[in-house]
């Protein structure tokens, strides 16, 4: 864990800050490298991840850092040892640096792809797009609109082609591997909505338009279909869960997924020797290596099983 030089008596983000600002004014960090994310800080820090977001908000409110779209947070360009320099008024407007929803949803994804959802506050996207913090609620009212907005933004990433295939199988395999990816890109999107309460943005809907579409002239009752529907969206969602579950525990531990297995080895021994339970020890103690838990495997496995386990169902054998 690192020690931070500020004082002694600075609160924890203002040490975090100041640990930042060395390295870039003493070069060891220069213009265009990363610097740790909210989740790195407060791994390295020892701090919850509030702390670490209000530590790199005040790092970009100095000008010290930016944000890259697809890069992350980086030193600014800037000189090592000269203090960033003001920035002038344009003379012309520029709509790329205009506040606008669009800039607004596209940061707030940048920042969750990047930080996670729990970083994200309209307060800290105000600062990130360099405007008052009210500035943002005249276009979006709440962080809950927000987030609809930012699901809808994501979902809509991805479409489909208008020739679609034929039969009905390919077609929802190109459905599950592109909501996999978009998953896989933005792993928050997992912890927005349950099967119960689910997300009703019209992006998502289109790719539930796609796997209805492949499901009708099959003779179907309706319900039977939208089963077919939930059972392949929860596939996805399910997995894709792990993802920003496993990125918030790293940063909350410390630890990695393999760090925190092997903390756990002699409660597993425990259980493997307890003699309770033969095929768990059975299984487990065939693995030469270990078990290496592959979310991509997984995915492509069960929407295997499932699609061959519904194919009787669908084609009325």
């Amino acid at each position: 864990m690192t020690k931070a030089t500020g004082a002694a008596g600075d609160p924890p983000y203002l040490r975090i800050v100041a640990e930042i600002r060395r390295r870039i004014t003493e070069g060891e960090l220069g213009p265009g490298d990363p610097v740790p994310s909210t989740r790195q800080m407060a791994r390295e820090w020892g701090v919850a991840l509030a702390t670490a977001t209000k530590a790199l908000t005040t790092l970009r409110m100095e000008g010290l850092v930016e944000t890259r779209p697809r890069t992350g947070t980086v030193v600014a360009g800037t000189a090592p040892g000269t203090a960033p320099p003001r920035r002038r008024p344009s003379p012309a407007p520029d709509p790329e640096r205009e506040l606008s929803l669009e800039r607004i949803v596209r940061t707030a994804v940048e920042i969750a792809d990047t930080e996670g959802l729990a970083a994200l506050s309209m307060r800290g996207i105000a600062a990130r797009l360099g405007v008052a913090p009210m500035s943002t609620y005249r276009y979006v009212p709440s962080k809950e609109d927000l987030v609809l907005l930012m699901a809808d933004a994501a979902f809509g990433e991805e479409s489909y082609p208008a020739d679609a295939p034929a039969d009905w199988r390919s077609r929802i395999e190109l459905s599950g591997r592109t909501l996999w990816s978009l998953h896989r890109r933005h792993p928050w999107l997992a912890q927005l909505g349950s099967l119960t309460r689910p997300l009703l943005v019209p992006n998502l809907m289109v790719h539930g338009e796609w796997v209805l579409g492949a499901l009708d002239g099959h003779g179907l009752a309706p319900e039977t279909v939208f089963d077919i529907h939930v059972l392949l969206y929860s596939h996805v969602q399910g997995l894709a869960a792990h993802l920003e579950a496993e990125a918030q525990a790293e940063a909350t531990t410390g630890q990695s997924e393999e760090q925190w297995m092997d903390s756990r080895a002699v409660a597993l021994g425990d259980l493997v020797s307890s003699g309770r339970f033969p095929a768990f020890a059975k299984v487990v103690g065939s693995f030469e290596d270990g078990y290496d838990l592959r979310l991509d495997h997984l995915f492509e496995f069960g929407l295997r099983a499932l699609l061959d386990g519904l194919a009787p169902v669908i084609e009325g054998r």
